[in-house]
């Protein structure tokens, strides 16, 4: 019988979804004959039954294209604002999963996504994902799409800050996404070659920061590039922040965790504004002038990489192979030059981190790069 796919986009955007959604769908509907379904922007789309035909005309021409062709937005079905309320929606979803006979319902996203997916999994749907996120943190799988693209964006972006900083004598501090993992900032401070790099993996001492750019400029090297991930904790936040994430987790009722979130919510606005502060201290610390560039969306912007292209396509069609054998319930992960269905269970709520014996922390320090620590 004829299978019907619904497919989604949900959370951040990043450049390859339109590459996936292009494999996914010229996979099932040209080569396998199922009917594709897209529902705009995330799982409110699904709740509200907001869709499009992902047929030969729709899939034309979006291989190249950044952003995402159904839209996006990070509601969580378990808690979708509506009429300046928040509502559990899980039940119309189930509704209009099955109001459109769908076989599966295909969700490209990241650490939350996958949450999601498990939570509608356990409902008694079928579900499939496929893991994109610029900052290469969804657990078991080599690589997200998105993840090259922002890398080169990045590393570009370096590039182009070594010339100002060489020729006004300065420390450039340059903010790179990377909220809990230090993929991007670790990766683009390698290749755009970084003085210093700051990850979240790393509690850093700015005094030893400073102490390294300081030295830089006895030896006659009078600018300094650092690539700081926007989630980087100086080594007394991140005992204050692992405090306050051993409070919530001990937390014993509804009260004590309210408090331990009210108490991550202070952190986490003390922390915004961190890489200005960080700029600042190594000012006073090492009496150069330093300036502060943050990139921001433009690391999620624009169209994909070859290679983004390249993994988001071969991740679509795999999932494609898998919804014609009736494998529901995984996420896609890239494995070498191949795919593993990854049990949904194995995923959700796991995080890749920068193991601390990665090969490329050894690589950085091996050249010389001040870690912070």
């Amino acid at each position: 019988m004829e299978k019907h796919i619904g497919i989604l986009t949900s959370g951040g955007d990043s450049p390859g979804l339109n590459a996936a959604i292009r494999g996914i769908g010229k996979a099932a509907h040209g080569y396998f004959g199922m009917q594709v379904l897209g529902f705009l922007d995330g799982f409110r789309g699904v709740m509200e039954n907001r869709t499009i035909a992902l047929d030969g005309s729709a899939l034309s021409g979006i291989l190249t294209v950044g952003g995402t062709i159904l839209g996006t937005s990070r509601d969580r079905p378990d808690r979708m604002p509506v009429g300046g309320k928040i509502i559990d929606a899980t039940d119309a979803i189930i509704e209009n999963y099955e109001k459109n006979h769908l076989d599966v319902l295909v969700c490209l996203g990241g650490g939350g996504t996958q949450k999601t997916a498990l939570k509608l999994k356990e409902k008694g749907l079928n579900i499939i994902t496929l893991p994109k996120t610029i900052d290469n943190d969804v657990a078991m799988t080599d690589v997200t799409f998105g993840f090259d693209t922002a890398l080169g964006i990045a590393t570009e972006a370096i590039d182009r800050l070594h010339s100002t900083a060489h020729s006004h004598h300065r420390i450039v501090v340059v903010e790179i996404m990377g909220h809990r993992a230090g993929w991007l900032a670790l990766g683009s401070g390698i290749a755009g070659g970084a003085d210093v790099i700051l990850i979240p993996e790393i509690p850093y001492d700015v005094e030893n920061i400073a102490r390294a750019i300081r030295q830089r400029s006895r030896s006659g090297k009078r600018f300094s590039i650092v690539a700081v991930a926007e989630g980087a904790l100086s080594k007394a936040d991140a005992v204050l922040y692992q405090r306050a994430m051993e409070k919530k987790e001990k937390a014993k009722n509804k009260p004590e965790r309210k408090k331990a979130k009210a108490a991550l919510a202070e952190l986490e606005l003390h922390h915004t504004g961190n890489t200005l502060r960080l700029a600042r201290q190594l000012e006073e610390l090492t009496h150069l002038e330093s300036r502060v560039t943050i990139l921001g969306y433009v690391q999620r912007g624009g169209a994909p990489s070859a290679v983004d292209r390249l993994l988001a396509t071969r991740l679509g069609t795999a999932c494609a192979d898998l919804i014609q054998q009736g494998r529901y319930g995984v996420m896609v992960a890239a494995r070498g030059e191949g795919i593993e269905p990854v049990p949904l269970e194995k995923v959700a709520g796991k995080r890749k981190i920068v193991p601390l014996d990665h090969p490329w922390i050894k690589s950085a320090r091996h050249v010389g790069t001040n870690l912070g620590a």
